[in-house]
């Protein structure tokens, strides 16, 4: 393809620049062929034309795309420095200072300043200022600068990364921003010595995409800010071009090469093996030059555990093999980055939490069989909402802080959020029985006193028994989801059909219940720096089940079958 003309204002398209260059700078140091140099300086030149890297409207020469392109003009310019002329070696030179010093006075340390170290806006992009400073080195005396303020900043994006391998900001972000934290380490390793790869989120990361992939790896669990919901498993978006290119899905496996190689892992190389075989997609493809031990053997996903506990981030996973058709479920009742968040803030008082990625989901879960989707969440939201998840709400209310903005966390006390639990009661081969606990998860000026649900998973049918009391008369309403239509039958169950399968939900108390329909309405993504004001969308349909009369106290019993 060619590289996008000047302004380059396109969602992403920049990014795409740095990624082509490295890609072509070292298939011509390996081929020696004289079509890949012209190439790469193609791209190179490209990402000289930009006047801005990245958005001129939000966050110009600072953001993510600032990072794509210094990490792919740097790598360019250093491993084809040999073959460039002195009039080449100046111009991208040139272009490489300009935008490093721009991200460097833009993230340079103050005192009394914080930083949201866990969040991909801040480690991708000194991520690249990374590999273009090692790339200038004792080239370009401020190189040293730049070096020095990204290790400070990355290593404190390491130190705040997974305590259990599970990504708290989605399937998407992890395939999207993970990549540079691997890049960064592979980068500051090589070219400093010091060993910083062996921290529990890269020891368990092959577990994360191990079970957050659906049975057939199509598809995902899509807890968090995760594609379009019903639209991308329909295949009704445009943005299913980019999340399953050629109809496979873009998962950016080949991480686990980097992680198999410095563990010696036998598990995470097989894991890897195992989505390479299936035809994923990644973007990086390139690296596993670099990453990938050949003399380590896998050892076959099917061999490994069908289920896993992430104990920190509090989400169960479950299937009945790694069969396509396989019965798999996944429960999630934490806080919305782990437990281990709590005791790292006390220690970093310069870390800001922006946790607009992950959602006001506790206690909610996802239900996959037979191929199909059955019942779950909604995907990538501007403004994320409880009622976009199978979970409860209160008077109406779910589990966000503020009424307004991407993030449904903003304000909350995190020692509040901290005390939202999961207990794993059994986890094997035949299935799994969990009961959260969401009651910390509301806003306490709902007034609730408890939301306990036990989940049990056993065969064809999963059982939840859900406990709610409140300080007053509340209405108390679960949601269930589904991407096609939903009928209720005279007796109040709920019926949806996905392909061959046919989900049925039936809820009792001993209370008078209501059952009603609806869109799932929510607000889609907008664009980048005003991700909350998208356009209003409705995304398959959602089943509200409520006591007909306010109650202090409420005990809801669901049983799905399918």
């Amino acid at each position: 393809s060619e590289p996008p003309a000047p302004p380059a204002q396109g969602r992403r398209v920049q990014n795409v620049v740095g990624l082509c260059i490295a890609e072509a700078a070292l298939a011509f140091l390996i081929e020696d062929k004289p079509e890949y140099l012209r190439l790469a300086k193609k791209w190179m030149d490209a990402a000289t034309s930009y006047d801005i890297w990245g958005y001129a409207y939000n966050k110009p020469n600072v953001d993510l795309a600032a990072g794509h392109l210094l990490f792919g003009l740097g790598w360019g310019y250093d491993l084809l420095y040999e073959h460039l002329d002195e009039g080449e070696r100046k111009k991208y030179r040139g272009k490489l200072v300009k935008q490093a010093r721009l991200l460097y006075e833009h993230y340079r340390l103050k005192p009394g300043r914080s930083f949201a170290y866990s969040q991909n806006h801040v480690y991708i992009p000194n991520a690249g200022l990374a590999v273009a400073a090692y790339a200038l080195y004792g080239e370009v005396p401020e190189a040293a600068d730049w070096a020095e303020l990204s290790r400070l900043i990355v290593q404190r994006s390491l130190d705040t990364y997974s305590a259990d391998g599970y990504f708290y900001e989605s399937f998407e972000y992890w395939v999207f921003a993970v990549p540079w934290l691997v890049i960064w380490t592979t980068a500051h390793e090589h070219f400093t010595g010091e060993t910083v790869h062996d921290r529990p989120g890269f020891r368990e990361m092959h577990r994360y995409l191990a079970h957050i992939v659906l049975p057939g790896a199509k598809d995902v669990f899509d807890f968090g800010d995760a594609y379009s919901g019903s639209e991308t498993r329909d295949g009704t978006v445009d943005d299913h071009a980019r999340t399953h290119p050629g109809g496979k899905l873009h998962s950016n496996y080949n991480l686990l090469h980097a992680t198999a190689a410095w563990f010696q892992d036998a598990e995470a190389q097989g894991v890897a093996k195992y989505f390479e075989d299936q035809g994923h997609v990644t973007w990086y493809a390139f690296m596993s030059l670099l990453w990938f031990d050949a003399d380590l053997k896998a050892k076959p996903l099917t061999a490994q555990p069908t289920y896993h506990y992430f104990s920190d981030h509090e989400v169960v996973f479950y299937r009945s093999s790694w069969g396509p058709d396989a019965t798999a479920l996944a429960f999630k009742s934490g806080p919305p980055e782990g437990h281990a968040t709590l005791k790292r803030r006390a220690q970093m008082p310069d870390w800001h939490l922006s946790s607009g990625h992950a959602h006001p989901d506790a206690n909610s879960f996802i239900l996959v069989s037979g191929g199909e989707y059955l019942t779950g969440d909604s995907g990538y939201s501007g403004v994320p909402r409880t009622d976009q998840h199978n979970t409860v709400l209160v008077d109406g209310h779910g589990q966000r802080f503020t009424e307004e903005g991407h993030n449904a966390f903003r304000g909350a006390d995190y020692a509040q959020l901290n005390r939202i639990r999961l207990d794993v009661k059994s986890l094997g081969p035949k299935g799994v029985h969990a009961v959260g606990d969401a009651t910390f998860a509301y806003p306490s000026q709902l007034g609730l006193r408890r939301f306990t649900r036990e989940l049990r998973l056993e065969g064809n049918a999963v059982t939840l028994v859900d406990r709610l009391e409140a300080d007053g008369a509340q209405t108390f309403t679960s949601l269930f989801h589904s991407d096609g239509p939903i009928s209720v039958g005279s007796d109040g169950s709920i019926q949806t059909r996905r392909g061959e399968r046919t989900l049925r939900i039936a809820v009792q108390s001993d209370q008078e219940l209501s059952t009603e329909v609806e869109p799932n309405w929510m607000t889609g993504p907008g664009r980048p720096g005003s991700v909350q004001k998208g356009k209003r969308e409705s995304r398959g349909y959602r089943a509200r089940v409520r006591n007909a009369a306010k109650t202090k106290a409420l005990t809801l019993t669901s049983k799905l079958s399918f």
